[in-house]
C-alpha cells in the first residue's frame, strides 16, 4: 500500500506498519498528516489558557487538555473522511489527491461512510466528557463543519469557512474552563484571530493546488489573491497577531505576552513567509507545516500568565 500513498504524506510514519487492510483507513483520516489535528487543537488550549489568565492552571485541566488531543485526533479524521467523500471525483482529477483512498479505489465508499460513523462515534464519548457549556458550544458547530467541503465550489474564500469551523476549539476550550455558562469577550478574539490564522495558513496550502484547481473549477484564497498572495497572506497573519494582542490585553495577560507575541511575529511569522516560493510547491507545504510551531508558540504566549499564576504560591512557600 505504501504505494498509494498521497503526494503530501509523511514518507515515514508509525502507520506504515498497520496491518495492509487498516492502512487506507489511516490514511482517509490523514493520521499519517499529523499537522491536521495539531491545528486543530492548539486554538482549544488557546482557549483554556486565555480563559485561565487572571485565574491560574488548575491540576483538572490537564485531563480536559486530554480530552481536546483525543477529540482533536478523531474529529479532524472525521471531517477528512467526510471531505474526501464529498470530493472523490474532485479529488480524482487533482495530482495531489488522485491517491486518496477513494479515487484510487483502496476504500469503497460504503466503507469510508462507516468509518466516518465510527470516528463520529469516539468524538461522541469525548464530547460527554465534557463541561455541559462546552457541549453546547462545541454541537453548535456541526452544522458549519457538514457545509465546509461544499464552500470550495460555491465561494473563493473556502479558507475562511475554514477558519470558522478549524478555530471553533477557541470557543469549546473556553467554555470548557468558564464557570459561569457565558462566553468571555477574550475568548471572542481568540476565535477571531484564529481565523484570521487559518484564512493565512490555509492560503499557503492551497498554493500547491492553484493550477488543478483550476482546470476543475475549485476556488481558493490563492486562486483569487493570485500573484499578490503573499502581501494579502501576510495581511491576515498580521490581523491574526491584532486580535490575539486583543484577547491578551482583554484577559489581562501583560507586558510579557505582549512581547512574546511580537517575537512571533518578527522572529516566526515574517521570515516563514519569506521562504514561501509560490512557483515551488514543497515551500508552500513546508510555511503551511511550520504554522504548527507557530501556533505552539503562541500557546506558550498566552500561558505565561496563568502557568505564572499557578506556579506563583509554590515559589513562594
Amino acid at each position: 500500500m505504501s504505494d498509494l500513498k498521497p503526494a503530501d504524506a509523511l514518507k515515514q510514519h508509525w502507520t506504515d506498519y498497520l496491518p495492509a487492510a487498516l492502512k487506507p483507513y489511516a490514511q482517509l483520516s490523514r493520521l499519517d498528516r499529523p499537522i491536521g489535528w495539531q491545528l486543530l487543537l492548539l486554538p482549544c488550549w488557546m482557549g483554556i489558557a486565555v480563559a485561565r489568565t487572571g485565574y491560574g492552571f488548575y491540576w483538572h485541566d490537564l485531563a480536559l487538555m486530554e480530552c481536546f488531543l483525543i477529540g482533536s485526533v478523531f474529529m479532524r479524521g472525521a471531517g477528512c473522511t467526510y471531505n474526501d467523500i464529498l470530493d472523490r471525483d474532485i479529488d480524482a482529477k487533482v495530482e495531489r489527491t488522485r491517491l486518496r483512498p477513494l479515487p484510487s479505489g483502496a476504500v469503497s465508499l460504503r466503507s469510508a461512510w462507516i468509518w466516518l460513523f465510527t470516528q463520529c462515534l469516539f468524538g461522541l464519548v469525548i464530547l460527554l466528557l465534557l463541561p455541559r457549556f462546552a457541549q453546547i458550544a462545541a454541537l453548535l458547530a456541526l452544522p458549519l463543519v457538514a457545509l465546509y467541503p461544499l464552500m470550495k465550489r460555491i465561494t473563493w474564500w473556502p479558507q475562511a469557512w475554514l477558519g470558522i469551523v478549524f478555530s471553533w476549539g477557541a470557543l469549546v476550550g473556553a467554555a470548557a474552563v468558564t464557570p459561569e455558562a457565558s462566553m468571555p469577550p477574550e475568548a471572542i478574539f481568540l476565535y477571531v484571530g484564529c481565523i484570521m490564522w487559518t484564512i493565512g495558513y490555509d492560503t499557503l496550502y492551497a498554493l500547491q493546488d492553484r493550477e488543478d484547481d483550476a482546470l476543475v473549477g475549485v476556488r481558493s484564497t490563492a486562486r483569487l489573491f493570485a500573484s499578490k498572495w503573499r502581501m494579502w497572506t501576510s495581511v491576515f497573519y498580521v490581523l491574526a497577531l491584532t486580535f490575539w494582542a486583543l484577547a491578551g490585553a482583554t484577559a489581562g495577560a501583560g507586558w510579557p505576552f505582549a512581547i512574546a507575541l511580537a517575537a512571533i511575529g518578527a522572529g516566526l511569522i515574517w521570515p516563514m513567509l519569506q521562504r514561501v516560493d509560490d512557483a515551488k510547491s514543497e515551500t508552500a507545504l513546508a510555511g503551511f507545516k511550520f504554522n504548527a510551531i507557530i501556533g505552539l508558540c503562541v500557546l506558550l504566549a498566552f500561558a505565561i500568565e496563568p502557568m505564572w499564576r499557578a506556579l506563583r504560591p509554590l515559589l513562594e512557600r
